[in-house]
């Protein structure tokens, strides 16, 4: 019988042998948080592809979806606080993850799901279209947690988000309560911006942008908001505090030069970021007062 709170987390994402991006990137933040990971690997890669070639294995759809039942019907189901999907491999793997998220609410109706649809970026989709239709139609609508870049969000609305107010209406109405979109336009020079639209709130984090950042930010994201949420923290603080985290790690990467985030050696920045990050309270598309 299950007695402790909830605190697993189910994370359903791409596998790397080197590298910081999907399920390695989340699951060391979740666990480096204090969150126990089941990891799922939707395709598994040497490396990302951005680098180079790289061979991708893609796990048989049948075989994917048996051991996606095998979860649900785990003993252990009732740990589960919460599930976070990312880069699928497949459009079926949609559809058993879909099912794994509702035998999750069944046995805990408080737990959370964030949808970080991984479909592509500025330079268009990087995943077949019926991968992206699979994530928009079938999990989109689950979700109580949405964190599109800028591009995903365009992709799944149809509109050109080049400024905030657009970018404000579009994660307004895309699905999920609660959007968090990267790479959002930002009111400072030179900078870029975390835009989180919740019901009662418009919040902009902003920090200075860094060129050819490493792959995994959108990755790390939203593993890392799912922690302060489940930690306790308001979605503001929650907000703020993530995007300190993210671009800390990201700052100190890109000082080193390195090609990959580099989590094992700035750890402790996931816990304790001290980078300074703007906050500022826009005025919600919705209600037409400042939030």
């Amino acid at each position: 019988m299950q007695t402790e709170t909830p605190r697993a987390v189910i994370v359903i994402s791409s596998h790397v042998a080197r590298g910081s991006v999907g399920n390695r990137a989340a699951v060391f933040a979740l666990e480096t948080l204090g969150f126990p990971v089941w990891a799922v690997p939707t395709v598994v890669l040497p490396w990302h592809p951005g680098h180079g070639r790289a061979t991708k294995i893609v796990p048989d759809p049948e075989k994917f979806a048996a051991l996606m039942r095998d979860l649900e019907g785990a003993p252990w189901l009732g740990e589960v606080a919460a599930v976070l999907t990312g880069y699928l491999g497949d459009p079926e793997q949609a559809r058993a993850a879909a099912s794994l998220i509702q035998a999750v609410r069944r046995g805990n109706p408080d737990a959370l799901y964030i949808c970080d649809p991984v479909i592509g970026d500025s330079a268009g989709l990087y995943v077949a279209e019926e991968i992206a239709i699979a994530i928009k139609e079938l999990l989109m609508p689950l979700a109580d947690i949405a964190t599109p870049n800028r591009f995903e969000l365009e992709w799944m609305t149809g509109a050109a988000l080049g400024d905030l107010k657009t970018a404000m209406i579009a994660a307004m109405h895309a699905g999920p309560a609660t959007m968090l979109m990267t790479s959002a336009p930002s009111m400072l020079a030179g900078g870029i911006g975390n835009l989180l639209i919740t019901a009662d709130e418009a919040l902009l984090a902003e920090h200075r942008l860094i060129d050819r950042p490493p792959n995994g930010l959108g990755d790390l994201t939203a593993a890392v908001f799912l922690a302060r949420l489940l930690g306790g923290q308001a979605a503001g603080k929650a907000l703020q505090s993530t995007t300190a985290a993210v671009f800390e790690i990201l700052a100190r990467t890109a000082k080193r030069g390195g090609d990959e985030l580099q989590l094992e050696t700035d750890a402790q920045s996931l816990s304790h970021p001290m980078a300074m990050v703007h906050l500022r309270h826009l005025t919600h598309p919705g209600r037409g007062r400042r939030a």
